[in-house]
């Protein structure tokens, strides 16, 4: 899908627009009436009244006018229009948001470029946009400077545009969806009794058997690691993991660990074309960073995964010997493995369109689209590559905008689960996971973790060389490790509660497969949400913004 960005850059020339393109809010108590602009020692001060009649007439008077003249007519043009532009997001977001710990860190970021002596930026921005998001007319730079609780606003012009530059439209649109699905969960304290926590480790010893196994027809080493017990019965499915890209097997280790303990097999793979030394190497000048063939060879890694994993099914000497359903098997998949993931569960890889928009220079910020990008390369327009012992699938912030075209994803013929983090920005989740969401048959769920990022479900040990990283438009800004720790707990109740779905204990775990139980799991630092189907009142937010 092609996507509509506006990041806060294009308004960061002009002047006050550069902070507060994205934050928009109504009238105060004390409001702020004055605008000054810091650049070094140099300053320039410009009235509310000045801006608000300039906003009306298109004409720049006082000193507006001095600032105004070093522009050009284009520039001018675009000051005005950036004047007049209300933002997509409501009170219900901003309340919601503001909360959280994602928004206490925008806030903090936002903060370090307004210049107040009382040090209390966050607190400022916070009080203004919650007074201010009730505006009738909606949220804008004038709105929000008329709610700034102040007198006057002041604005370090070089530190707005570093600020500026990690933020854009899409993440505010993402959000306003998130709390646009709100209704469908009780504000209240869910009323449904949860008989056991799905989260809590199982009984069993969990044991790691390590594989290598060999294609020969396709040239691919490919390494598992086979997370187990003495539980393992054959009336629960075989789970396969698929990693990310420039990724390791380990990606999800905590999740395999916790199914395991609950007497799961869970196989992780390492793709050879598209993990962590294949990258490396890459960096290295030895070889590409991605083949096109990887889109084909990933699906097909775990289908020969599941032929050797039956092989040792049959082998007396094997500790896994009758322990292994593999015609009865879970995939699950993150960020590129996601892809992979609904792959194998039947959504069909249409290329057509993609080539065409690849081609013609598809302009992102989405590290996501560029991957999918690299498929153009492929000789057919069309790929299936369904494995029928595939009976429900994962996808943790998979990529899928562009790689199965219009209609791949109809095609999914099993229960399906996707998770979308609000704030991630290598695959956001309007283009990347909501709008795949809406076009996959029921039986499906939706989850959303407002406040998660790209790198929040994967396991600690993986995260670490995000310490110190840059937060930039398209990375950084990775909320992992501790502070992801609700995640992960979520993360581990839901797919045991899906799990067990292909066992007898189905019934038991329902219960967790609810916007009740999302609502029960929630935190301060992550509202989590999960629906069945988009809400009709939330879809035009959707495609609102996704370009046709």
């Amino acid at each position: 899908m092609g996507r509509n960005w506006r990041s806060l850059k294009q308004v960061g020339s002009f002047l006050c627009a550069i902070v507060l393109t994205q934050f928009g809010t109504n009238t105060s108590v004390k409001a702020a009436d004055t605008v000054v602009a810091r650049f070094g020692l140099f300053t320039e001060s410009i009235t509310l009244a000045e801006l608000q009649n300039a906003a009306k007439t298109g004409q720049f008077t006082g000193s507006l006018h001095s600032y105004t003249k070093r522009l050009s007519e284009q520039q001018r043009q675009f000051f005005l229009g950036a004047l007049n532009m209300n933002i997509p997001i409501n009170v219900v977001t901003i309340n919601g948001l503001v909360n959280t710990q994602i928004g206490t860190t925008i806030l903090n970021d936002l903060a370090t470029a307004l210049a107040r002596k009382d040090k209390a930026g966050v607190q400022a921005l916070r009080a203004g946009l919650v007074l201010g998001s009730t505006a009738p007319q909606g949220l804008s730079i004038l709105s929000f400077i008329a709610a700034y609780p102040s007198k006057r606003l002041e604005i370090d012009l070089p530190e707005a545009f570093k600020v500026s530059g990690s933020l854009n439209t899409a993440f505010w649109r993402t959000q306003q969806f998130m709390f646009a699905i709100a209704p469908l969960i009780k504000p209240t304290t869910p009323q449904t009794d949860f008989p056991f926590d799905p989260s809590q480790p199982g009984n069993a010893q969990v044991e790691v058997l390590k594989l290598d196994f060999n294609d020969q027809k396709r040239n691919r080493n490919i390494p598992v690691d086979v997370y187990w017990s003495t539980a393992a019965t054959p009336d629960k499915p075989v789970i396969v993991f698929s990693h990310g890209f420039g990724s390791v097997r380990t990606d999800l280790r905590y999740l395999a660990e916790h199914l395991a303990s609950h007497g799961y097999v869970v196989a992780a793979l390492e793709h050879p074309g598209s993990n962590a030394t294949n990258v490396d190497s890459a960096l290295q000048g030895k070889n590409r960073v991605v083949k096109p063939q990887e889109f084909l060879d990933r699906p097909q890694d775990i289908s020969f995964v599941l032929d050797e994993l039956e092989k040792l099914n049959q082998t007396a000497s094997s500790p896994l010997v009758g322990k292994l359903a593999t015609k009865n098997v879970m995939v699950v998949g993150y960020s590129f493995g996601g892809g992979t993931a609904l792959a194998l569960a039947g959504a069909e890889l249409q290329l057509e369109r993609l080539k065409q928009r690849c081609k013609n220079n598809l302009a992102s910020l989405s590290l996501g689209v560029g991957m999918q990008c690299i498929a153009q390369e492929l000789p057919e327009n069309s790929y299936q590559l369904r494995d029928n012992r595939i009976k429900q699938a994962i996808a943790f912030n998979p990529t899928t905008s562009l790689i199965f075209g219009e209609t791949g994803l109809s095609k999914i013929q099993i229960p399906t689960l996707i998770l979308a983090g609000s704030a991630d920005k290598t695959t956001p989740a309007l283009t990347e996971q909501i709008l795949a969401f809406d076009k996959i048959p029921s039986p499906k769920w939706l989850v959303g973790v407002v406040g998660g990022t790209h790198l929040s479900v994967k396991d600690p040990s993986t995260t670490m060389d995000q310490i110190g990283q840059p937060n930039t438009p398209i990375s950084g800004g990775e909320v992992v490790g501790e502070k992801a720790a609700d995640v992960r707990k979520l993360v581990k109740a839901l797919t045991l509660a899906f799990a067990a779905q292909l066992t007898p204990e189905a019934k038991n775990y329902t219960v967790f497969l609810t916007s009740d139980y999302a609502q029960f799991s929630s935190t301060r630092s992550f509202p989590f949400r999960l629906i069945t189907q988009i809400p009709p009142e939330a879809m035009p937010l959707v495609k609102e913004f996704v370009e046709k």
